[in-house]
């Protein structure tokens, strides 16, 4: 979460590479430095310098609430920059604490919003942190060579996500890597409405406000008492008691996360994306097919630059990744699903380290591809100048009798499929006991719910010719329910030959929100409504042999929290509220239910 990787993994976590034997002391001085910003406040910053300076070097910045040790001037960081390879060809690399964390003085707000206005040297947010920090930067380290740089995954992605805006003219070169954009939609905390359970409270655990730069919760692990997660979150009972029962209402970052359930003032000031407009830095935007935390973050970061600020030299990355994936793993698999070779390797040596080097050394590669994508299934890296590409066109993969799948409209006037959910007995997300929510999850088997009578399986014939596909997954459902709201959880599955269903990309739907993200409505018992939605891209090939299959449910657990089936506050919800009921999927030519995809020609 955010990073959503635990606080303990700390600033190395953006640096893991493969173990390569460097000796950073030897080669680099370490400084330690307090950064005045405008407002008086003082930010901790760590400088690793090079030696050698028979040149002038760039300054690659990264800024982050994780955590920037070891902080003693003599004890050195066993990585620096995004790969080993940048502290071997010599960059001048800066960490900096934010605001109120670690050894960084000031308020810490947890996702702090871009202020659409600045009146005076005490008006701060993080853009200006980022702005003030560089312009220190190149002030008052020596032998710099006035370019700089920015990069960071997830929360420090975040960071270098909104250095974007109003940046300093010597920001010339900024990697947003898995950042989140607007959590509520489809970021850490909700998905289509739907609140991500599991994720939020591992990490809220772990995370909290410091009192003290050696504030220790930020390390204690949390007793849960068992080893099954589901077990543990059917019995914490709502929201609002589990955070009296097991957090005593002290986290107040885990409470904004859950008491906030429409895209109201909390959430809308704390969306990136309206501000990245006119933006001036070369931008590398970097994410996975198979993150979990971030996926829609990234992917709407690329594509509002591109919208917004046209004149913007910007990149495209997506591997077959998990959250962070690219920094910390070979790349080759995930789960059970190899990917041929070491993904992560290719990235960090062919588009990564010559991104900076083109930008902030003036030497490397004349440019990149607008995206350089990764096609899983086919387990090939291809590139195009747009995403998605212009030979992907749209069709649709229509609800069939006897649960088939297939493009062509469906015949019958009225039909429906039906199922009974139950909050008691919702539909589990991972296949086993798990207190955390396992990243495999993204493209794991699903064969170990198929078979429940509260999930719909339709699927096509085995395919006579491979279909990619590429781009945005829609699907369009026409529903009733007996309840007065549900949830819709869609997966888009690849069935292998051998049997397998392995998910290729499924998102939950909360039904209150089919009209508005705002004012979430009650449904009608028994009145059919149509629901509509977007899931992230993908570049997936589904191979000859294979079969596209699609599954409906209405819980996911506990990746995301139970809806009751009642219209109700579901944080405060009481247990008489949470309730069976029936749901119709309907599939006739009147109301018929489909996904749209993409499909490349």
């Amino acid at each position: 979460m955010l990073l959503r990787i635990l606080p303990s993994l700390l600033f190395a976590l953006a640096t893991l590479q493969a173990a390569e034997t460097f000796d950073i002391k030897a080669n680099y001085d370490k400084f330690v430095f307090h950064i005045p910003m405008r407002d008086g406040v003082k930010l901790c910053t760590i400088v690793y310098a090079p030696k050698d300076t028979s040149e002038k070097y760039p300054i690659l910045l990264t800024r982050t609430p994780y955590g920037i040790g070891p902080y003693a001037p003599d004890a050195y960081a066993r990585n620096i920059g995004p790969s080993a390879k940048f502290a071997r060809e010599k960059f001048i690399f800066a960490s900096q604490d934010s605001r109120g964390r670690f050894e960084s003085e000031g308020e810490f707000i947890d996702v702090r919003p871009i202020k659409d206005h600045l009146n005076g040297p005490k008006d701060t947010d993080e853009t200006t942190d980022a702005y003030d920090t560089i312009d220190w930067l190149l002030k008052n380290v020596p032998n710099n060579n006035g370019k700089v740089g920015m990069y960071g995954i997830s929360y420090n992605g975040f960071y270098a996500a909104q250095a974007l805006v109003r940046s300093h003219p010597a920001l010339v070169a900024v990697s947003p890597q898995a950042p989140m954009a607007d959590l509520f939609k489809g970021d850490d905390a909700d998905h289509n409405g739907a609140f991500f359970l599991i994720a939020n409270f591992s990490f809220y655990t772990g995370f909290h406000k410091q009192d003290n730069p050696t504030d220790k919760r930020q390390r204690e692990d949390f007793d849960y008492g068992t080893k099954d997660g589901y077990e543990f979150y059917l019995k914490m009972g709502s929201l609002a008691d589990s955070d009296r029962r097991y957090l005593h209402g002290s986290n107040t970052y885990w409470t904004d996360m859950y008491v906030h359930t429409t895209y109201d003032d909390y959430w809308k000031p704390r969306n990136i994306l309206p501000h990245l407009t006119d933006v001036k830095p070369a931008v590398l935007v970097v994410g996975g097919w198979f993150d979990a935390e971030d996926l829609a973050g990234t992917l709407n970061v690329f594509r509002y630059v591109h919208r917004q600020s046209p004149a913007t030299n910007e990149r495209l990355v997506m591997g077959p990744w998990s959250h962070g994936g690219w920094s910390r793993s070979p790349g080759d698999k995930l789960g059970s699903v190899s990917f041929g070779a070491p993904t992560s390797e290719y990235y960090r040596e062919n588009i990564e380290f010559p991104f900076f080097q083109r930008y902030l050394k003036g030497n490397g590669v004349s440019d990149l591809p607008v995206a350089s994508v990764f096609e899983t299934g086919k387990n090939v890296w291809k590139t195009f100048p747009q995403w998605p590409p212009a030979n992907a066109a749209p069709a649709r993969l229509y609800f069939q009798p006897d649960k088939h799948l297939a493009f062509n409209p469906p015949a019958e006037k009225t039909a429906f499929d039906s199922y009974d959910s139950d909050p008691a007995n919702p539909v589990p997300f991972w296949d086993g006991p798990t207190l955390d929510m396992n990243r495999e999850y993204m493209d794991a088997d699903q064969r170990f719910v198929a078979s429940r009578p509260d999930v719909l399986s339709y699927s096509t014939e085995p395919l006579s010719n491979d279909l990619t596909i590429a781009g945005p997954i829609s699907p369009t459902l026409f529903v009733s329910t007996t309840g007065t709201d549900s949830d819709f959880d869609v997966k888009l599955i690849d069935v292998w030959p051998d049997g397998s269903q392995h998910l290729v990309r499924g998102e939950p739907f909360r039904g209150k929100f089919r009209n508005s993200f705002v004012s979430p409505e009650a449904f009608k018992p028994g009145v059919a409504e149509k629901i509509h939605f977007d899931m992230p891209d993908v570049y997936h090939c589904f191979l000859a042999g294979h079969r596209v299959m699609v599954q409906v449910q209405s819980s996911w657990f506990p990746l995301t929290d139970r809806n009751p089936q009642t219209f109700t506050d579901i944080p405060n919800a009481k247990p008489e509220e949470f309730v069976r009921a029936t749901q119709h999927i309907f599939r006739g030519a009147q109301a018929a239910s489909f996904i749209e995809i993409n499909v490349e020609h």
